[in-house]
């Protein structure tokens, strides 16, 4: 909406009223108006319309004088608009009318003219699909940044030590480094899905008008021209009535949440004191109004919770769409609002996330010390094992025998005697406390994608120049 301005009444007459003998109640009028939230699209609305009006003069539907003031009247609203002088009036229902009456008090007839070989069917069809490619891309920048941020983390902590999990169990000595390139990897895939799903958001549906095409020599290939659009909706029903790629857009942004949540819920555990692997600047933790020693992680706590907001919205639009007959209806209205504020809440989501995690420290001692809790090099002595020909099934055995021993004796496996080792098996000797270190667990994951710090280093290489490649704006 624009700036210290709300929706106004006036008695124009609708674009309609002609079909009826008495006015629209005044209850059904603010039921049915959706100017307050789909104004969002008036800059994508203007572009359309500016496109549209392009091609019908270059099809000789319209004069030059026509399009010069149509041209005009658009520039000025545009103008309006962005100043937060424009005002938005109920009485013309949505952000279509509201633009249009006002140009053509601007532009008088020929901006009545402007309608031609169009419905709102397919004119806010394509708004819909001009707003939503150009969030995708901010999206996808805005992915770089976090990975990025990321990346930086993990370059620091490339060697630095810590448990890895499986059941929230210490299963395996990991690098920090490694653990935070998973959340790189994941974020990866996010920029592919989205990527892929601008493709098919970049079709035209204006020109279906309102479910059955038009009669007027139009060429909707040039409005896609004009507009970017990589091609044309070939099914005029469907063009207007399709919202699969609005469904699919909140897919993919459900699971960009879903990793931002995986992510919110290890930082929230590594924050706390039992855990006390890492600290979150001051600057995105809140304090407590009656313990005033508390550090609350609010910003990954927060965005957990949204995560079911966004999921929420999926859910919203397809339960929206799966009693539709072809070809548009007014249900449709619906799809906004829930599509406006999933690109509002990840968005919002992920800039602070990259701000923070350039906040995040990391206790590499306190790290270390959890690595030695857990007997996390158990399964490099099974392997120590089977290297020196034992089968591995009888290694895990007497590994778990070394274990529990560990455990009665309280202490990790590195701290057994050798003569102890040797009890378990004859195979053990001198040279097995190399493998039972933490660094030479780490040392011996050398394959490609595993935690050896070389590893990981190549792995950050190789993201960086990912990251350059389809974000160069992302430095």
């Amino acid at each position: 909406m624009a700036k210290n301005s709300k929706p106004h009444r006036n008695p124009p007459s609708k674009t309609w009223s002609g079909r009826f003998s008495v006015p629209i109640a005044q209850s059904v009028k603010e039921y049915t108006a959706s100017v307050t939230f789909d104004h969002v699209l008036a800059e994508f609305d203007i572009q359309g319309s500016q496109a549209h009006a392009q091609m019908l003069h270059e099809a000789q539907i319209i004069s030059a004088a026509d399009l010069k003031a149509i041209q005009k009247g658009l520039s000025t609203i545009l103008t309006d608009i962005r100043a937060g002088d424009f005002k938005w009036n109920l009485d013309d229902e949505d952000v279509h009318l509201n633009i249009e009456r006002h140009l053509t008090a601007l532009a008088g007839d020929a901006g009545k003219r402007l309608h031609t070989a169009r419905s709102r069917n397919d004119q806010v069809a394509t708004d819909i699909r001009l707003y939503l490619r150009h969030h995708i891309d901010q999206l996808n920048t805005l992915l770089g940044v976090t990975q990025l941020a990321l990346l930086n983390l993990a370059q620091a902590h490339a060697d630095t030590p810590m448990p890895g999990f499986t059941h929230l169990q210490v299963a395996q000595p990991v690098t920090f480094g490694h653990h935070l390139l998973a959340y790189v990897e994941m974020f990866e895939r996010d920029i592919q899905r989205l990527t892929d799903c601008r493709h098919r958001v970049n079709q035209l549906p204006l020109g279906a008008a309102a479910l059955a095409g038009t009669s007027y020599p139009i060429d909707r290939a040039r409005v896609a021209e004009i507009l970017g659009f990589e091609g044309l909706c070939l099914n005029s029903l469907d063009a207007v009535s399709d919202r699969d790629f609005a469904i699919e857009f909140c897919a993919h942004a459900a699971l960009i949440m879903t990793h931002i949540s995986r992510l919110s819920e290890e930082l929230v555990l590594w924050s706390s004191p039992r855990f006390g692997f890492i600290r979150i600047g001051d600057a995105f933790c809140t304090g407590s109004s009656i313990m005033p020693q508390k550090r609350n992680p609010d910003v990954p706590e927060l965005a957990r919770g949204k995560t079911g907001r966004v999921t929420g919205h999926l859910m919203g639009l397809l339960t929206l769409m799966k009693g539709q007959p072809l070809a548009y209806n007014k249900d449709n209205q619906e799809d906004k609002e829930p599509l406006f504020d999933t690109v509002s809440t990840v968005s919002q989501t992920l800039t602070i996330f990259a701000e923070m995690l350039g906040s995040v420290s990391a206790d590499a001692p306190a790290m270390r010390q959890a690595v030695m809790e857990g007997f996390a090099t158990a399964t490099d002595l099974a392997d120590y094992l089977v290297k020196k020909g034992m089968p591995f099934r009888d290694a895990h055995e007497v590994v778990a025998r070394a274990v529990r021993a560990a455990e009665v004796a309280g202490c990790d496996l590195p701290n057994l005697s050798l003569t102890t080792l040797k009890g378990f098996s004859t195979l053990i000797d001198q040279d097995v406390y190399s493998v039972l270190t933490i660094e030479g667990s780490l040392a011996s994951r050398d394959c490609w994608g595993g935690t050896a710090p070389k590893r990981v280093r190549a792995a950050i290489k190789a993201a960086r120049k990912r990251l350059a490649r389809h974000s160069p704006a992302v430095k």
